[in-house]
């Protein structure tokens, strides 16, 4: 019986011993892709730093300067007024963010026999005939008072009389 059990001792040993070399080996491998990737890490990093070297050096004031008075010829850059710029708040709205209108109201307006095709078109959207057309919001003109990202009670952004409007909408 003590043969069996010396038998059975060394199959757990070597059974052990071969689950250690494994998980070793597997340890060893990981260690390897961490080396790896933090090499690939430096090296990015040191891209980025050369790249951002480089720009500093293409953007320097004096260099550009020079670069506009030999091609102004060719160019014909004009400096840039300060009236051409706009804050984010003046830009058009995207076109996922105009408002749907109400197809119906709009065909009841139209031709009094396209009131079922019209009636047809709006049920397929989801509207009623009963709803009213959302406004487009217009964004705040440059001299309003309101504080950045306030919005007026109604949704849209308080319009002055005399301001001028921008006209917001999608793009075909």
């Amino acid at each position: 019986m003590l043969k069996t059990f010396d038998l059975v001792l060394i199959g757990v040993m070597t059974a052990t011993a071969a689950v250690t070399y494994t998980i070793k080996h597997r340890a060893e491998l990981k260690l390897e892709e961490v080396h790896r990737l933090e090499a690939e890490i430096k090296l990015e990093k040191d891209t980025i730093d050369l790249l951002k070297a480089d720009w500093a050096l293409q953007s320097q004031p004096n260099r550009l300067e020079r670069l506009v008075k030999a091609y102004n010829d060719e160019l014909q850059l004009q400096p840039t007024a300060s009236t051409a710029l706009v804050h984010a708040k003046e830009l058009p709205m995207l076109k996922s963010e105009v408002p749907v209108p109400d197809v119906t109201e709009a065909k009841a307006n139209g031709a009094a026999g396209a009131g079922a095709k019209g009636a047809t078109v709006a049920s397929a959207k989801g509207a009623t005939g009963t709803s009213k057309i959302q406004p487009i919001p217009q964004p705040a003109p440059r001299g309003a008072a309101e504080p950045h990202g306030a919005v007026a009670p109604d949704g849209g952004a308080e319009d002055d009389a005399g301001a001028d409007e921008i006209e917001t909408g999608s793009v075909e």
